[in-house]
């Protein structure tokens, strides 16, 4: 068992990832109703920070990475510039003009996105029934998300094509911030690498307030109790434990685009989140849309079955020696 668990181990993650990333998003949509989501963004990584810096002191007894040589440092903070600033950024800006609904909807291209970036960068590969399993996985997100009817102004707002630029954007900063953390979170730890890509993060908002005269808006948020602690909460699931799994994954699963399509699965684990907490119902085509994507899923895992090794179960700290494929001294 803890074998089979091992083998599997980044998949394993990925798909923690997206519970992680579900939780988050319940903690984040709380934070930014109140103190607004230019203000969250900055507290969600700051509060993070902070934790990295504990676990850091405890665990590694280095409260700041500072034994990642530079190479890794360019990579992770590329990565973080890229998937929290510019990814986020546009993201949450097509929020506003085309509604999370549609932004979520184009959200889900960045697993191709993710695979093509791995192809053209780092050289991984993906054969016929992976990239099936990719589509099938999409399309069960896609029928999931679609469905969605409580947000007003489904007709096409002003704005509409820029909106899905910009959602597509986002998707494009996601999947590119993913594999660019790869170099540099391969063989370190997972916690370290994700604390260096929060710092890029951080960095760049910190730049982006100057420049549009936030700060007063962001100090004045600190005083919001439960705005404050949603934004805290949110960053537990998600910057912190979220992230460092993804980049886990991202180390350990066979490919990058099958890690990046278990971690899109996120609209679909939101459904009984948002029965219980909004009070939604659940439709033919939602449960469909689970269905399809469960089968992707395992589209995706019955693949890589006679690919990868069984080895000894490794915690999500440990380094990533297992992270090479096996197929890949053969000229896969």
């Amino acid at each position: 068992m803890d074998a089979a668990v091992g083998a599997y181990s980044g998949e394993i993650a990925a798909l923690a990832t997206a519970f992680c990333w579900t939780l988050s998003a319940v903690f984040f949509t709380e934070a930014g109703k109140r103190i607004g989501s230019m203000s969250m963004n900055l507290l969600r990584l700051v509060a993070a920070f902070g934790m990295y810096v504990a676990y850091g002191a405890l665990v590694r007894g280095l409260p700041l990475p500072t034994d990642a040589p530079p190479e890794r440092w360019k990579w992770l903070l590329a990565s973080g510039a890229v998937g929290f600033v510019f990814g986020d950024l546009c993201l949450f800006r097509a929020y506003l003009i085309i509604g999370p609904r549609l932004s979520l909807l184009t959200m889900t291209l960045w697993p191709p996105i993710a695979a093509l970036s791995s192809w053209a960068i780092l050289g991984d590969r993906m054969d016929a029934g992976e990239w099936l399993g990719m589509l099938v996985t999409m399309a069960g997100v896609a029928l999931v998300v679609s469905e969605r009817r409580g947000e007003p102004g489904l007709e096409r707002p002003a704005g509409y094509a820029w909106g899905l630029v910009l959602a597509l954007l986002g998707a494009v900063g996601q999947a590119v911030g993913l594999v660019l953390s790869k170099p540099g979170a391969q063989g370190y730890d997972s916690f370290a690498a994700a604390q260096i890509r929060v710092i890029a993060g951080m960095a760049g908002f910190a730049l982006l307030f100057v420049f549009t005269r936030w700060w007063p808006k962001f100090f004045a948020s600190l005083k919001d109790g439960p705005g404050v602690l949603h934004s805290t909460l949110g960053a537990l699931a998600g910057p912190f434990i979220g992230v460092s799994l993804m980049l886990y994954a991202g180390t350990h699963a066979h490919t990058m685009g099958v890690a990046a399509t278990l971690m899109a699965t996120t609209p679909i684990i939101i459904i009984p989140f948002s029965v219980y907490l909004y009070k939604e119902r659940f439709t033919v085509r939602a449960v469909l849309g689970a269905v399809v994507a469960v089968a992707g899923v395992g589209l995706l895992v019955g693949r890589q079955a006679p690919k990868r090794p069984v080895a000894p179960a490794a915690a999500i700290t440990a380094p990533a020696e297992h992270s090479a494929k096996p197929d890949s001294a053969a000229g896969k």
